[in-house]
């Protein structure tokens, strides 16, 4: 299988993204598109119940139909030693145990897959499957269910609760959030071909082809080395591609089943219960102060919903630990199991969830003591150490942030009395918010391969899920190497090259950074031990007295002892060389914390006739370390904050109480932003390094450009109009 960047021509004139040139002419593969001998197609057969039980599956309509070749259920189906009981199927932690129960968790359930010899077929002899049901009650309404279940402690305890119960200005609100769904314009598929009885090859949909070789390796009892997962470019993920869903492993029974490559892709209705969504979630905050303006404590309780057989808990309390010096604090969750599919992690997983209640309550609290919002956090931030920890920052300028985007959004025009300023039927205000998300390094590996004419190809088992990481390597190979980009080639996503973690959780280009920057070091000393043959001052250099350039290798500055690839290729009669090299956070991690941060700003209009609100200005500030490259930067800035107003406005999944069903499950009918609802997001970047993180002094910007988002919008709402949410989204029916 070739790589996306195995037609371009080296020396050639970058500009924007490595992957451009393929991804225009169709080079770059997403799951779905790959060529595979001997293919066919599989559609799943999904529940028409909530819950209940399986009582007949009658196939024999089916079997009859032209080109259908198999039908899998829990009746029939290839073993899976790591569901061979209950015990393992819990001690596997995958989630639904896909064609291994006869037991109805919720509608949409897959129960057969169809496997023919084309899609159309396959989606034809899908319709003649007849399954009788035992029907049983159900929950979806997360509302109702929650009050059943209780909270439980959530973290340590800091303070004493009786310690502010007093305090002179206080705020005790709930508020609640609706479920999401992440709907990537990339549908999730997966071809499965067992090219031999113990070899799996699977181009997948994912975020991380390591983490799925691994979950297939101990569901199969295979070594992994004997399972390869490509997924070379994703096309949108949000956290829906960091888990193995059911459908990835029907693909690989039925390929087992049927002894050919089987492709299944799902639907866009499929995709509302099939790869998760955030769940529907409750808070409530209590936060009091003293009349300066200092939080003297906070009782921060959480639910989200959850799926019966998996009790995903979002983290929504985590968030509190972390921005502000809250020194008496408590925090409590708990999980809603309910009739539906199983929730994941999306964008600011938790943490975008939590901070909407806790900015909004701040908001709150600094109408009540007359204070501007920013002020009053400043008096709070917790920006000399982590208040969790204790740890000091390695770097924090949430502040500066602050100040930055107040500046941009011209914060001084603001009005502190709401509804003060009326723009024909237009309502005018302004808000705020901050957001915060650890910083985190992974361990990565990196390779190189370098021919006598000093191209190079640059390799890594990460994917890229559209935010930029081949240019990220490159231009950071290219700064530490002194190599030019145009000299550079990038493979990726693949799980037989050097292994590195999954692209998310703001984790992937600081992860990737470093094993980059290793691999750099480990050529300049490779060519150091081959120069060395020739010249002996190179046989003891160390990294620091190698310089590389397009055409050789000089020791300690350019001008002397210089050797071209050429002389050191043709001495030690090279036709290539390769290294490879890992990188992970080593002591640093005792001695600081770590932290992106984000300042949200905006600027709304409110139409007093419709209730429509348009989101007229937003700035978004962030300080997320170094800026490696700042156009896809500032793109994942963009896309988060759009991301965040539809949280705040318009995203909801709608549940059918009556009968279990998500209803709008398609592009039509579940609202989101597109761009006549945003403005064109003004973004900025403090643009200091993080040296202590990783050797690049990049952090992670993916989470932070959304946690802020939606109280920033709701808290200009209140400032135009006087009104407080509390529940998202605010839809022009609850803005009347």
């Amino acid at each position: 299988m070739g790589f996306f960047d195995d037609e371009t021509e080296f020396n050639m004139p970058l500009e924007g993204r490595v992957e451009a040139i393929a991804k225009v002419k169709g080079l770059g593969k997403y799951a779905a598109e790959y060529q595979v001998d001997n293919l066919c197609y599989a559609v799943l057969v999904t529940s028409e119940i909530a819950s209940g039980t399986i009582r007949s599956i009658n196939t024999e309509a089916a079997m009859q139909a032209e080109g259908l070749i198999d039908v899998i259920s829990h009746l029939k189906k290839p073993s899976v030693p790591g569901f061979a009981d209950e015990t393992k199927i819990k001690e596997s932690k995958f989630g639904l145990p896909v064609f291994h129960t006869d037991k109805i968790y919720f509608k949409g359930q897959p129960v057969a897959l169809v496997i023919a010899e084309t899609l159309e077929e396959a989606t034809y002899a899908a319709t003649l499957i007849k399954i009788e049901y035992t029907r049983e009650p159900f929950e979806v309404d997360f509302n109702k269910a929650k009050d059943k279940i209780d909270l439980k402690p959530a973290g340590k305890e800091r303070g004493d609760e009786k310690a502010w119960s007093d305090s002179p200005f206080y705020v005790d609100q709930e508020y609640t959030i609706a479920a999401e769904i992440h709907n990537p314009m990339e549908m999730h598929a997966t071809i499965a071909h067992w090219y031999a009885d113990d070899k799996l090859r699977l181009h997948d949909k994912n975020q991380g082809v390591n983490n799925v070789q691994k979950i297939f390796s101990g569901l199969f009892g295979m070594p992994v080395d004997n399972i390869q997962v490509i997924s070379e470019f994703v096309g949108g993920g949000f956290g829906s591609g960091l888990k193995v869903w059911p459908h990835a492993l029907a693909a690989v029974l039925g390929a087992k089943q049927v002894k050919r490559p089987v492709k299944l892709m799902l639907t866009r209705q499929q995709m509302f219960y099939s790869v998760g969504y955030r769940p529907a979630s409750w808070q409530r905050i209590k936060l009091g102060a003293d009349k300066d303006g200092k939080i003297t404590g906070v009782l921060h309780q959480a639910k989200n919903g959850c799926a019966l057989y998996d009790q995903f808990s979002d983290g929504i309390t985590r968030v509190t630990r972390l921005i502000y010096q809250f020194d008496n604090l408590k925090t409590e969750n708990a999980v809603v199991p309910l009739n539906l599919s199983a929730p994941t992690w999306m964008r600011g997983p938790g943490d975008c969830t939590g901070d909407f209640a806790v900015e909004s309550a701040l908001d709150e609290l600094s109408y009540q003591l007359k204070i501007d919002p920013i002020q009053l956090r400043y008096k709070n931030l917790a920006l000399e150490k982590n208040p969790e920890t204790g740890l000091p920052w390695s770097t924090n300028f949430l502040k500066e942030a602050v100040e930055k985007g107040a500046k941009m959004i011209s914060w001084n025009l603001r009005k502190s009395t709401p509804g003060a300023v009326t723009e024909g039927d237009w309502k005018i205000g302004y808000g705020m918010a901050v957001g915060m998300w650890n910083a985190g390094r992974n361990k990565a590996g990196a390779g190189i391969k370098m021919t006598i004419d000093g191209n190079i190809v640059l390799q890594t088992a990460m994917t890229d899920i559209g935010t930029g990481t081949g240019t990220g390597m490159v231009n950071i190979m290219h700064e530490r190497s002194g190599i030019s980009r145009n000299k550079i080639k990038i493979e990726l996503g693949n799980s037989d090259l050097p292994p590195a973690g999954s692209q998310g959780g703001s984790t992937g280009l600081s992860s990737i950074s470093g094993a980059v920057a290793a691999v750099s070091d480990a050529l300049k000393l490779k060519l150091a031990e081959y120069a060395s043959i020739s010249n002996e001052k190179f046989k003891n250099a160390v990294v620091t007295d190698i310089i590389l350039s397009d055409n050789g290798i000089f020791y300690k500055k350019e001008g002397e002892d210089f050797l071209s690839y050429q002389d050191i290729f043709t001495k030690n009669n090279l036709k290539v060389v390769e290294v490879e090299a890992s990188s992970e956070a080593g002591e640093e991690k005792k001695k600081f914390s770590f932290c992106s941060s984000a300042a949200h700003f905006c600027k709304v209009k409110v139409n007093t006739k419709t209730g429509k609100v348009v989101v007229d200005k937003m700035v978004v500030v962030v300080d997320g370390g170094k800026i490696i490259n700042e156009k896809p930067a500032a793109n994942q800035i963009s896309g988060a904050a759009i991301g965040g107003i539809g949280m705040a406005l318009m995203e909801k999944m709608s549940v059918d109480e009556k009968l279990g069903s998500i209803i709008a499950n398609d592009l039509a009918g579940y609202h989101f932003p597109v761009n006549a609802d945003a403005p064109i997001i003004e973004v900025s970047f403090i643009n200091k390094p993080d040296v202590n993180l990783n050797p690049s002094g990049a952090k992670g910007l993916g989470e932070v450009g959304i946690i802020g988002a939606a109280p920033a919008i709701a808290n200009a709402i209140f400032n135009a109009t006087g009104k407080r949410f509390r529940n998202l989204p605010i839809t022009p029916e609850t803005m009347l």
